[in-house]
């Protein structure tokens, strides 16, 4: 314990330098710090919501933005594509696809998108109703936890759709039929928190009372479809559209990886595998973080170099000191010890501040990325990763404080004391 008294005193001694070297350490721990909780949340929830998805159907365009969009529900589609086109796809019966999901987008109420689909979404999703019941028929919607919670929602409230994805009243179907929620999930931790669930039916009805109360200039067109439970997708007829088909193949043979070549080249939608698409993602991202860690490095070197020259430049003003010490009775290994305790001193305390500073960041991203894209960030958390860390700022302590350590062992006590 007075060793440990004596290190703080000593740090105390040229308080300027001493603090320099703790805030570049800090920054340093911090920022490599912040980056291993972005790349594993980021990480985290993309490969949550891949959901077993094999391939993605939808209008050509940008792939990763009909991944993001279809599956991520972060970016706009790239379009539509007529029922008509992905029918055969929908058979139950398709010797290469075990199971397709239908998504129709374009439509939201404050800020959540409202998704058609079937009710088998809830399996690829593993979730569960909390509370009510599942959508069974138009304009019933089941509401994913984080909208039941952040809106405030429950089992029988209406409301009216927003074209668009943005919160914008200018942008609402004031003159369409009401939602009326029927049923909320359990929180799961995947993007199916943050959805509106109906059928894909839905959407279509909206959008054509829109198209009928412009085309008649009134304000209103009398449809009530809220009594219809709607067809299976494969047993409509016209010429109407989905956003995009998510398919689950049966097995991974040749015939099932070609699929998606053979729906780019033949015909005029485009097909995209979700895992290629994000590490496509993941690449674009990795050499902008690259960049930040090689910064944050530099700059954890850089404040080790410091902490170095604090405690040599820090030693050279206390030989005096430290021969009396001598003088009292100890040894050259506990004067070796006590400088390689200030540096890892040094070191430990700026990790502390550097952690605390980067899960406190991490809070604060996450509070905007969440209210951005809908998605769960929290500096609440500690990874393994951080411990190796630990383990990085202590060794940087140590080697930076090694050679002054090793001038106050072999300080000349006869020499020193005679100078005064």
């Amino acid at each position: 314990m007075n060793l440990l008294r004596f290190t703080w005193k000593n740090l105390r001694y040229r308080p300027l330098a001493m603090l320099l070297s703790l805030v570049l350490f800090s920054l340093g721990v911090g920022l490599i710090s912040l980056l291993f909780l972005l790349e594993d949340q980021l990480q985290d929830n993309f490969e949550k919501n891949l959901a077993g998805v094999d391939l993605v159907i939808g209008a050509k365009g940008s792939p990763l933005q009909m991944i993001l969009s279809s599956m991520y529900h972060i970016d706009a589609p790239t379009g539509n594509i007529p029922i008509s086109e992905i029918r055969p796809f929908l058979n139950p019966k398709h010797p290469l696809i075990e199971s397709a999901l239908p998504i129709s987008l374009g439509d939201s109420y404050r800020g959540f998108r409202i998704v058609g689909s079937s009710t088998e979404i809830l399996d690829w999703y593993e979730a569960s109703i909390a509370e009510g019941e599942i959508w069974t028929k138009n304009f019933d919607v089941t509401l994913g936890a984080a909208v039941a919670g952040t809106l405030d929602m429950k089992i029988g409230d209406r409301f009216k759709s927003s074209h668009g994805f943005l919160d914008d009243e200018d942008m609402a179907h004031d003159d369409v039929q009401d939602f009326v929620v029927r049923g909320i999930l359990n929180r799961t931790g995947s993007v199916i928190d943050q959805l509106i669930l109906t059928t894909p039916q839905t959407y279509w009805y909206v959008h054509e009372v829109s198209n009928e109360i412009d085309a008649t200039n009134s304000d209103h067109v009398d449809h009530d479809h809220h009594s219809e439970v709607p067809l299976p997708l494969i047993e409509e007829e016209g010429s109407r559209d989905i956003t995009n088909l998510l398919l689950r193949f049966r097995g991974h043979n040749f015939q099932a990886l070609n699929m998606q070549r053979s729906i780019n080249e033949n015909t005029d939608m485009q097909a995209a595998t979700p895992a290629i698409e994000i590490n496509r993602l993941f690449a674009l991202m990795d050499s902008g973080e690259k960049v930040l860690k090689i910064l944050a490095y530099v700059i954890v070197l850089v404040s080790g170099l410091s902490i170095f020259i604090a405690l040599f430049s820090s030693l050279r003003e206390r030989r005096y000191e430290l021969s009396l010490l001598r003088v009292m009775g100890a040894g050259k290994v506990r004067l070796f010890g006590m400088i390689i305790l200030e540096g890892l001193f040094l070191a430990f305390i700026g990790y502390l501040i550097g952690t605390v500073l980067a899960h406190l960041g991490m809070e604060i991203i996450g509070r905007i990325l969440s209210a951005d894209y809908r998605y769960s960030f929290t500096g609440i958390t500690f990874l393994t990763k951080e411990l190796w860390l630990l383990a990085g700022a202590l060794l940087i302590g140590l080697v930076a404080s090694f050679i002054p350590a090793q001038q106050a062992a072999q300080t000349d006590i006869a020499e020193t004391l005679s100078r005064g």
